[in-house]
């Protein structure tokens, strides 16, 4: 393992990497102890040899831009998403060439698709997870801390190797292919601030729109100090806290003894903050205060609607026992109730696509990642009949709505 800290390390790193054809990446990020959870680590293997860049270290990463994006190299990840993301939004940088072995793993049909799990199974190797939850913005970082994080990409190029065989037997290596390309056009999508976050905080619906009022400020006081800090925001203080303190509404100091989480130091330090935020809450307007927003009323019961989404279910259900996959990877619930809509006067909901029905064939799915529509083409057995179901909204074989290919970059 080669510990890259420099400038000049990064670039004999591209050098050294150039050409390899195949490069494995990971991040170590420190979301669990850091306000932001940025890339404090990123760990690159070939098939001989694994670097792990210092980003704390080494400012500018853009000269990993020229293995990353090169068309002919592929990169190896372990679930993409998140590290796709980071390295975007902390960084700028993307690559052109997916291969996600969790992904692959899905469509090979293994039980258990996470990272340990998968090396254990086929490289007959034992991960170790003691630095599961480490603080990698820490230096210096341990040597053992170090291995660890190597151990993570090293791996990763024989596991694609095994993983690249079942898939092409099992004739599906296009599938999950698709959906790599699909991870690649989209991976400069970061979710923006959620201004709403504090209606999610579990018990905020028992709160009257004052006190609903009093949660909100007093999440965006945490957010500020924990941005301060530069540590989670739970470590400040947690979610069921702040919720105690929206119910109560303190007015005087006394009113925070007793607050669960709330230590006494804590309110020495910072109660007159706590109290100046329920404060502002007491001053909002009544026309002002928050209100949570209502969802879609539930539907009056509908037997044929219900009918028609076990009928699906039983074709989906056969269909992923036959090719051997999870039931809700090839399509989670929810979307077998939206392909069983209360039919208009065409015979489908308003504004649904028109498509073909698969009698004895299953033309599509839905990926369980929030990411997109997955053709999942595969025969269905004899004896799986779905005739007088509803058209399902997917199309022709193929991914619908397909977003543009990644622009050049």
């Amino acid at each position: 393992m080669e510990y890259v800290q420099t400038e000049a390390g990064l670039r004999a790193l591209v050098e050294a990497t150039a050409g390899a054809g195949l490069i494995a990446l990971d991040t170590e990020a420190a979301g669990y102890h850091r306000y932001l959870d940025r890339i404090c680590l990123i760990q690159l293997s070939t098939r001989n040899r694994t670097f792990i860049v210092d980003p704390l270290a080494v400012a500018a990463l853009q000269p990993l831009e020229a293995i990353l994006v090169d068309a002919s190299t592929e990169v190896v990840l372990h679930d993409a998403d998140y590290d796709l993301r980071l390295l975007w939004r902390d960084h700028g940088l993307r690559i052109a060439k997916l291969f996600d072995t969790k992904i692959a793993a899905q469509f090979a049909g293994e039980p258990s698709i996470g990272l340990a799990s998968l090396v254990e199974k086929h490289l007959d190797v034992r991960l170790d997870k003691r630095h599961q939850r480490a603080d990698w913005a820490q230096r210096p970082l341990t040597a053992d801390m170090l291995e660890y994080a190597a151990e993570d990409t090293r791996h990763l190029p024989a596991l694609r190797d095994i993983l690249y065989a079942e898939l092409e037997r099992l004739g599906r290596l296009s599938w999950a292919e698709e959906e790599f390309d699909l991870i690649v056009a989209t991976q400069g999508d970061v979710t923006t601030e959620d201004r709403e976050a504090f209606l999610r905080i579990k018990n905020a619906r028992d709160l009257r729109p004052r006190q609903l009022a009093a949660l909100r400020e007093l999440h965006g006081w945490r957010e500020d100090v924990a941005r301060e800090r530069d540590v989670a925001p739970f470590r400040v203080l947690s979610n069921e806290a702040l919720t105690e303190l929206a119910r109560r509404m303190p007015e005087q100091a006394g009113g925070l003894a007793g607050v669960g989480g709330l230590s006494p130091a804590l309110a020495q330090r910072r109660g007159a903050e706590i109290l100046a935020a329920v404060q502002r809450a007491r001053a909002i307007p009544d026309d002002q205060l928050p209100v949570r927003p209502r969802g879609p009323r539930r539907p009056p019961p509908d037997p044929a609607l219900e009918a028609r989404v076990e009928q699906l279910k039983r074709a989906r259900d056969d269909a992923a026992d036959a090719l051997g996959l999870d039931r809700g990877f090839l399509m989670p619930r929810q979307r077998l109730e939206e392909g069983g809509p209360r039919p208009g006067a065409s015979g489908r909901a308003p504004g649904w696509p028109s498509t073909a029905s698969f009698p004895g064939h299953l033309s599509c799915g839905y990926c369980s990642r929030p990411r997109g529509w997955l053709a999942l083409r595969g025969s269905v057995p004899t004896g799986i009949s779905i005739a007088g179901a509803p058209r399902l909204p997917f199309g022709p074989p193929g991914r619908v709505g397909r977003p543009p290919p990644m622009p050049p970059h």
